[in-house]
């Protein structure tokens, strides 16, 4: 059974950071993708961040520079580092995790990143 538990969530001022994570267990971690999406209320579900089983990784561009994903196979974990946090990057932040035959997989339950002004 697929558990992913993101932690890490909670409110900062903007130019602050956060760290998120995702600890992963019930299916082989290494060789899935993993990723990092957020949602605001009233908008779609967008992709933030993606790191691939040999962990590469790519951003979505508003926050490339400011974020950094990463991945530990052992602990079988993910990270989001946030940076330079801005309101805009307020929302629920969700972690996906993507089998490499590129079925939906499996989603967190979420943690609310909350950016003040």
């Amino acid at each position: 059974q697929v558990q992913l538990v993101e932690s890490g969530g909670g409110v900062v001022q903007a130019g602050g950071s956060l760290n998120l994570s995702c600890a992963a267990s019930g299916f082989p971690f290494s060789s899935y993708y993993m990723s990092w999406y957020r949602q605001a209320p009233g908008n779609e579900r967008e992709l933030v961040a993606r790191i691939t089983s040999s962990g590469r990784a790519n951003y979505q561009e508003s926050v490339k520079g400011r974020f950094t994903m990463s991945r530990d196979n052992v602990k079988q974990t993910t990270v989001l580092q946030m940076n330079s946090l801005k309101p805009e990057d307020t929302g629920e932040y969700y972690c996906h995790a993507m089998p490499p035959d590129r079925t939906v997989g499996s989603w967190g339950q979420g943690t609310q990143v909350t950016v003040s002004s």
